[in-house]
């Protein structure tokens, strides 16, 4: 009984790889808690009610509002500056009412009003130029072209997007990663204890052999 037990105590290289595999384990089973919890639930509740439409412009305008948006200068520069809002109003395939375009998710959340929200510069003037060109390619460019937008009926039902922060590849990769290294983990335990498993098996025939 001794002997049997003595032959199943791991050596120290397989000990650190059995220590290693259930490393892996618990990295990916938390990496998917986490990311489910923290990031991946929120993005698929977003993608919930979307869907894609086409899209085509009504009407390009800028409002007399304007909104603030912070410049940085250096590790310890930091400034406001103001630039114009820019609506760009878009009719759906799904909808005869008139919807308001805007960039992506986090451009809607950060600024709801505006379609764009340029690159924040210190000087306001370079700030409404970047806005300008951004109008003229909305309305000289595109015009009448359809082109294709997402939107949300039960977040945002009167708000579309450009493009989408969360996409099936982004997804993917958030779900792929710990399901390998979990996976991973397992193989090296499984590994590990096959191996010790045929290494005893063998040292016993050796011995009966002799």
């Amino acid at each position: 009984m001794a002997r049997s037990r003595a032959a199943y105590e791991y050596t120290e290289a397989e000990d650190k790889s059995m220590r290693l595999g259930f490393l892996l384990i618990a990295a990916g089973l938390l990496s998917l808690l986490g990311l489910g919890c923290c990031w991946l639930r929120p993005a698929l509740q977003e993608r919930g009610g979307g869907g894609s439409a086409n899209c085509t412009v009504l009407a390009v305008r800028q409002l007399g509002e304007r909104f603030a948006c912070t410049f940085s200068c250096g590790a310890a520069c930091r400034g406001t500056a103001r630039y114009p809002c820019l609506q760009v109003l878009v009719r759906t395939s799904r909808s005869s009412a008139p919807a308001l375009l805007h960039e992506d998710e986090r451009q809607l959340r950060t600024n709801p009003k505006c379609s764009y929200i340029p690159p924040c510069a210190r000087d306001d003037q370079e700030n409404s130029e970047n806005v300008t060109y951004k109008q003229k390619y909305w309305k000289e460019k595109v015009g009448s072209q359809p082109f294709t937008c997402y939107f949300n009926q039960h977040l945002r039902p009167d708000d579309v997007m450009l493009k989408r922060s969360h996409d099936e590849t982004v997804l993917l990769h958030c779900f792929l990663w710990p399901v390998v290294t979990f996976l991973v983990g397992i193989l090296i335990v499984v590994l590990t204890i096959c191996a010790k498993s045929l290494a005893v098996r063998a040292e016993a025939i050796k011995k009966k052999k002799h």
